[in-house]
């Protein structure tokens, strides 16, 4: 049986798959390209046009939303940085209105570094206010709303607290040896006032040297006109004397 020598039909390729519409020109990339380095250098001002078409239109109006959003980041957080930091309004914060995601979350990062850095401020400015109005009972707390101190906040709260406690003992110790030495007659008193150094220790040093001084005449000058009343005029006054003491 003779083979048939006809030959199969050819399968008809299928036409090529076109676009009804034209890709971008190569001037839009250029475009493009020009505007993503100057983002990229941080000129918020680039700006793709807005009469681009079809999916490069969407393209140009989502990076310009982006821009922008970048924009008023960096505009916001200049603001934030002139009232806080230099104008000393510390309770401005940052807003970028009703943002979302890493937007959000960077808007409140900002914020809450601007809290935590104005929470011991204020307390510092409430303690030393207190003290400069004679108020010596106020402290810093080492922690704020649950959260400890830590670090230069941590380090900053106990000086402050170390300097209020030793200007209180020194003011304690003053008003008990003044009290006890001028009002009660109580000769002999001297103040003591621990971990004192430089200034505070050589004002605790004077006053327990004018205590001193004075628990010491007066002791002397008893001792003579006692000795006197019993008819004794042997005794003189031994002690180092000056100005009224000296003439009495």
């Amino acid at each position: 049986m003779k083979k048939s020598t006809a030959s199969a039909s050819p399968i008809p390729s299928s036409p090529p798959i076109t676009s009804s519409r034209k890709g971008p020109e190569t001037g839009d990339y250029k475009l493009l390209l020009a505007a993503l380095t100057s983002f990229k250098r941080g000129d918020f001002s680039a700006r793709l046009p807005e009469d681009w078409t079809g999916v490069a239109g969407k393209v140009a109006d989502t990076f310009n939303e982006v821009i922008a959003r970048n924009q008023d980041l960096a505009l916001e957080l200049a603001r934030i940085g002139e009232v806080v930091g230099v104008e000393g309004r510390i309770g401005q914060r940052a807003s970028l209105g009703e943002v979302q995601g890493a937007w959000s979350a960077a808007i409140g990062s900002v914020n809450n570094l601007v809290a935590n850095l104005v929470q011991p401020t204020s307390e510092m400015a409430r303690v030393i206010g207190a003290v400069a109005k004679g108020d010596l009972s106020q402290t810093i707390s080492t922690e704020l709303d649950g959260r400890p101190l830590k670090g230069e906040f941590l380090r900053t709260a106990r000086t402050v607290n170390t300097m209020v406690e030793q200007l209180g003992g020194f003011a304690s110790e003053v008003t008990r040896v003044a009290r006890e030495v001028g009002t009660e007659g109580k000769l002999g008193g001297q103040a003591k006032v621990k971990g004192v150094a430089g200034t505070w220790k050589d004002l605790t040093d004077n006053v327990n040297l004018m205590a001193g001084n004075l628990t010491a005449q007066v002791r002397n000058i008893a001792t003579v006109t006692t000795a006197v009343a019993n008819g004794d005029l042997t005794k003189k006054i031994t002690v180092d004397v000056k100005g009224e003491f000296l003439e009495l």
